[in-house]
């Protein structure tokens, strides 16, 4: 799954976990929700845990629970808790020899930084009680 995807899925699961914020879920009830295998669900979980948004508790009773109130979890943070690379990239092997492939790379890196920035600064003005909020406005017109 590339990063796009773990981001929009990441987002999926902790609304739905905001959503039910009296419990833990499921992998199972959450890949439900997801449309997906409850091993995709965990694999995004670790780097969610890893990153300290989001706790299991074993056993009867079990499963996934956030570790913070939906308002404090920004995007920003999300992405960056599974973002293992920038949103653009450098194609892999230009001709060095040419005078736009030897000089690609570094005349496109600082345009990818500032975009890059850009969206994490955007991402940090929304969190996960945002997105939360506007599903519920979305159903609310259905």
């Amino acid at each position: 799954m590339n990063a796009n995807q773990q981001f929009a899925v990441s987002c999926h699961i902790l609304t739905i976990l905001a959503a039910h914020s009296e419990g833990s879920l499921t992998s199972e009830t959450i890949a439900d929700s997801v449309d997906t295998n409850p091993v995709v669900i965990r694999r995004v979980m670790s780097h969610l845990r890893k990153h300290g948004l989001v706790a299991s508790r074993p056993g009867t009773g079990g499963g996934w629970h956030l570790l913070r109130s939906p308002v404090e979890l920004s995007l920003g943070e999300v992405y960056r808790a599974i973002s293992h690379e920038g949103l653009l990239s450098i194609h892999q092997h230009p001709n060095p020899l040419c005078p736009i492939g030897g000089n690609i790379q570094g005349a496109l890196d600082p345009i990818f930084e500032a975009a890059q920035n850009a969206l994490e600064k955007s991402l940090e003005g929304f969190n996960v009680a945002d997105i939360l909020e506007n599903t519920r406005r979305q159903n609310a017109r259905e």
